[in-house]
C-alpha cells in the first residue's frame, strides 16, 4: 500500500514539473521574449544562384522577395479592409483607418518581432470586436479580424519555432472563451474559429518543423564532412611525418658515422679536429635520438594502419614506378608513360613525394574512373621534376566513396611542403588531371647524387 501511495506520489510529481516547465517556457516565449528584435534575413546566395541571366543588381534585390511580398501584402489588407469597414460600418473614416492599420501591421512586424506581431494582431481583433459590439453594427470586421488573426499566427510560427503554435493557440482560445462571457458571441462561433486554426497551425508547425530539420540535416553534413576531411589530412601528415622521420633519420645516422670515422682517415689528427668532430656526431646523435622521440609518437597513434608494410623497408623511389605501373595494370587500368628529359637520382624526399603523388592519382583513376585510360608523364628538368598523370572519362559508373577528394589534400601537402605547385581539375574531356612541379635546388640535386 505505501509503496503505491509512493508511486502515485511520483507520478504526481512528475506531471507537476511538466505543467511547470510547460508554463515556464509559454511565459519565455509569450510574455518575456514578446517583443524580442528577430529580424528576418534576407535569401542566401545559394537560392538565387540560378538567376545567373538576371543582373547582379536585381539578384541583390531578389533575396530581399519576402520581405517585400509582406509589405505588399500589408498594404492590399490596408486597403480593402478600409473600404469594407468604410461600406459596411457607421463608423467614422478616422476610425475605419486606424482599425484597418492595427489590423495590417502585424503582418509587416512579423519581420521584425513575430510574437510582438501576435499580440498585436490579439489586441486589433479584440477591439474590433468591442466596438463593433458595442454599436450593434452587423460588420464583417471581426471576421475580416479573425482570419487576419490566423494568418498572422501561421507567419509567427513559420519563423519561430513550431510549438508557438500551440501556446498562440491556447492563449487566443481563452480570450475566446473570455469574449463569449463578456460579448454576445456564440459558443459555435468560436468553436468554428478554433478548428479552423487547427486546421492552419498545424501544416504551419509541420513545415517549420520539416526547415527546422533539414537545416539540422544539413549542418550535420557538413560538419561530418569538414571532420573527415580534417581526419584524413591529418592522417596523410602522420604519414608524410612517418616517411620524413624515415628521410631524415637516414641522413642523420650518415652524419654521425661519417663524424665517427672522419678523424681515422687522417693521419695525425689535431685534438681540435678531433674534437670537433666529437662533438658534430655527439649532436647528430641527440638530434637524431630527439627526432625519433618526437615523430615516433606519430609511428604510434595508429599501429594497424601500416601492418602490412615492413617498417624496416626502404621507402619507395621513381626507380620503383615499374612495379607501381605492373600493380595497377593487374588492376585492369590501362596506363602509358612517357619520360622526358635526363634521368637522375633527386633527394629523397622528393623522390618518395613523387611516387606518392603518381600512386594517388592512379588509385583515384581506379577509384572514381574505373575503365578509363590514364597518362603519367614525368618530366626532369633543370630546376626540379614535373609531373603530370591524366586519366580520360570513365566507361562504367563509379561506386560511391565517401573520402572523394581528399586525396588531392594530400598531394598538396607533399607538394607545398617541398615548396612546389600543384594544380588538380576536370578535362574538358570528362577526365582528371593532376600536375605538378617539385623544385630541386643545386644544393639538394647534388646531395641526392652523393647519397644515391
Amino acid at each position: 500500500m505505501n509503496q503505491t501511495t509512493h508511486s502515485q506520489r511520483d507520478d504526481l510529481r512528475s506531471e507537476a514539473r511538466l505543467v511547470r516547465g510547460a508554463l515556464h517556457r509559454l511565459r519565455q516565449d509569450l510574455i518575456v521574449d514578446a517583443f524580442a528584435f528577430r529580424p528576418m534575413l534576407p535569401l542566401d546566395d545559394a537560392r538565387v544562384s540560378g538567376w545567373s541571366w538576371a543582373p547582379q543588381r536585381l539578384r541583390r534585390q531578389v533575396r530581399w522577395a519576402p520581405h517585400f511580398v509582406l509589405a505588399g501584402i500589408a498594404a492590399v489588407v490596408f486597403l480593402g479592409v478600409t473600404s469594407v469597414l468604410a461600406r459596411s460600418g457607421p463608423l467614422s473614416l478616422l476610425f475605419t483607418v486606424v482599425q484597418s492599420s492595427l489590423l495590417a501591421a502585424p503582418i509587416v512586424l512579423t519581420l521584425f518581432r513575430p510574437v510582438g506581431a501576435f499580440w498585436l494582431s490579439g489586441a486589433a481583433l479584440l477591439c474590433t470586436m468591442a466596438v463593433y459590439a458595442v454599436t450593434g453594427s452587423d460588420s464583417a470586421g471581426y471576421e475580416i479580424g479573425a482570419f487576419l488573426h490566423i494568418a498572422v499566427m501561421a507567419l509567427v510560427v513559420l519563423r519561430t519555432r513550431p510549438r508557438l503554435a500551440a501556446e498562440m493557440w491556447l492563449t487566443t482560445m481563452a480570450a475566446g472563451g473570455l469574449m463569449v462571457v463578456f460579448l454576445p458571441r456564440r459558443l459555435s462561433d468560436v468553436v468554428a474559429f478554433a478548428v479552423f486554426t487547427v486546421f492552419v497551425l498545424v501544416p504551419a508547425a509541420a513545415i517549420r518543423a520539416w526547415r527546422e530539420e533539414r537545416q539540422n540535416v544539413v549542418e550535420t553534413r557538413t560538419a561530418t564532412a569538414e571532420e573527415r576531411s580534417r581526419r584524413t589530412l591529418l592522417e596523410e601528415r602522420a604519414l608524410i611525418a612517418r616517411e620524413l622521420h624515415d628521410v631524415v633519420a637516414h641522413h642523420m645516422s650518415v652524419i654521425a658515422i661519417q663524424a665517427e670515422a672522419a678523424p681515422y682517415r687522417v693521419k695525425d689528427t689535431p685534438p681540435e679536429l678531433a674534437t670537433s668532430f666529437s662533438t658534430i656526431r655527439e649532436n647528430a646523435v641527440a638530434a637524431l635520438t630527439e627526432l625519433r622521440r618526437i615523430l615516433g609518437v606519430v609511428r604510434s597513434e595508429d599501429p594497424d594502419a601500416f601492418a602490412d608494410s615492413d617498417p624496416e623497408a626502404p621507402q619507395p623511389t621513381l626507380a620503383s614506378l615499374d612495379s607501381l605501373l605492373e600493380s595497377v595494370r593487374g588492376a585492369g587500368l590501362v596506363v602509358e608513360t612517357v619520360v622526358t628529359g635526363s634521368s637522375r637520382p633527386l633527394p629523397q624526399g622528393v623522390e618518395l613525394s613523387a611516387y606518392r603523388i603518381v600512386q594517388e592519382a592512379l588509385s583515384n583513376t581506379l577509384r572514381h574512373a574505373p575503365g578509363a585510360e590514364a597518362r603519367v608523364e614525368i618530366s626532369y628538368v633543370l630546376g626540379g621534376i614535373g609531373l603530370r598523370i591524366v586519366n580520360g572519362k570513365a566507361s562504367r559508373l563509379a561506386k560511391p566513396s565517401p573520402g572523394a577528394g581528399h586525396g588531392v589534400l594530400g598531394m598538396r601537402e607533399r607538394v607545398q611542403m617541398l615548396g612546389g605547385e600543384m594544380t588538380a581539375d576536370h578535362t574538358e574531356e570528362g577526365g582528371f588531371e593532376v600536375a605538378a612541379y617539385i623544385p630541386v635546388s643545386a644544393a639538394q640535386g647534388t646531395a641526392g647524387e652523393k647519397t644515391a
